[in-house]
């Protein structure tokens, strides 16, 4: 038996802030980091709590890749607050840490009731207003930690490109091929379907329509609107089918050479694509004959799609090597044993449609090296 879920209410378009109004709650607690705070996005979103006559306390010391001892701090301030609705404000890390504070409060006092659950993603990368999955970082053991379960679904994702107007360049680049490996991953996944298909072939195609748009003008709009709704739909893709390998390495990059998700990504995504090729039969082909690519055959199919995700790198100024991120060839070679094992235990990798062996992950690692 096949299934697809989706129960997050998703709000989108011209003031979809204006939703917070329709919420009902005693007391929100809004996580956040500084830089919302500064830009005023706070006051914005404690407004329209106002105006729902919903009283608000701010945890705003989420940091990138949120760590297990900030989501401790959160969780007991957000168990000593009593509030029933959280919010998070933020891109992926605010949206990891929020949920991962909820979901500990509930589990540490059920008696209160599941808080709800509300996002306001000032990026579009994760996908995380939609999906069960937060990711907190162990910096004792240098890896980040995937946590995987249905209370961690958003009850609503408001989805306003206002809040993305001011996400620089090089972030909007990271981030939206954050979103396209998501929908890749997706697409080739082994427990891929019909429902999932559809939400990532969408959001591929927007990616490749809107993403430099973007990236060329921060206050092109409609791009921005065009990029969270692609965001979005990856994470309902994803939510479903799963990942793959991509981001088992991504993950253990990040971890171990704290290198920004969506870029450690982009640098993988066209090895992994070869490394599937042959697993996932015209898969890709299909992707790339969808964006008007080369692909008589197969193999033309799959070569012109690394092409293309490697020319959209290009472009925005990622590199294409793991060793222009910065990470030294000794370091790396230490390392490889470990970054292979982690690979291997990521969660992700389960749904890869080609089962890798370690030996395998090394061989991708130097390659992409």
């Amino acid at each position: 038996m096949t299934q697809f879920k989706g129960r997050t209410q998703i709000c989108y378009g011209e003031n979809a802030i204006n939703s917070l109004e329709t919420l009902t709650g005693r007391k929100a607690f809004i996580v956040t980091d500084p830089f919302m705070v500064k830009m005023g996005f706070v006051d914005r979103v404690i407004s329209g709590l106002e105006r729902a006559n919903i009283a608000s306390s701010v945890f705003d010391k989420v940091e990138s890749d949120p760590s297990l001892e900030t989501v401790q701090k959160g969780t007991v301030k957000l168990l000593a607050d009593g509030a029933d609705l959280v919010i998070a404000l933020g891109g992926g890390s605010a949206m990891d840490a929020a949920k991962a504070m909820m979901y500990f409060a509930y589990k540490a006092d059920t008696s209160r009731g599941k808080p709800q659950l509300v996002v306001i993603p000032t990026t579009s990368g994760t996908g995380s207003e939609v999906t069960a999955v937060t990711v907190v970082t162990d910096t004792q053991r240098q890896m980040k930690i995937p946590l995987i379960d249905d209370l961690l679904v958003p009850d609503m994702a408001v989805l306003d490109a206002r809040f993305t107007r001011s996400v620089p360049p090089s972030v909007t680049a990271t981030t939206g091929m954050d979103v396209l490996t998501h929908a890749l991953e997706a697409f080739v996944s082994t427990p891929a379907n019909a429902f999932t298909d559809l939400y990532a072939v969408h959001a591929i195609e927007y990616v490749f329509r809107y993403l430099l748009r973007c990236y060329r003008n921060g206050d092109d709009m409609e791009a921005r609107q065009n990029m969270l709704l692609a965001s979005c739909m990856a994470g309902m893709a994803f939510n479903n089918s799963g990942l793959g390998v991509a981001h088992s390495v991504a993950h253990t990059l990040g971890g171990l050479f704290h290198v920004p998700h969506g870029k450690a990504n982009a640098v993988i995504l066209p090895y992994v694509i070869r490394f599937n090729s042959f697993d996932v039969r015209d898969r890709y082909r299909t992707i790339a004959e969808k964006l008007g690519l080369p692909s008589e055959t197969v193999e033309q199919g799959n070569e012109s799609l690394i092409t293309a995700v490697r020319w959209l790198n290009t472009q925005m100024g990622i590199p294409n090597r793991i060793r222009d991120l910065g990470i030294k060839e000794d370091a790396f070679q230490d390392s490889l044993e470990l970054m292979s094992q982690h690979a291997m235990d990521d969660m992700c990798t389960k749904t890869n449609p080609r089962r890798p062996s370690q030996r395998d992950i090394r061989q991708l690692l130097r390659k992409a090296y």
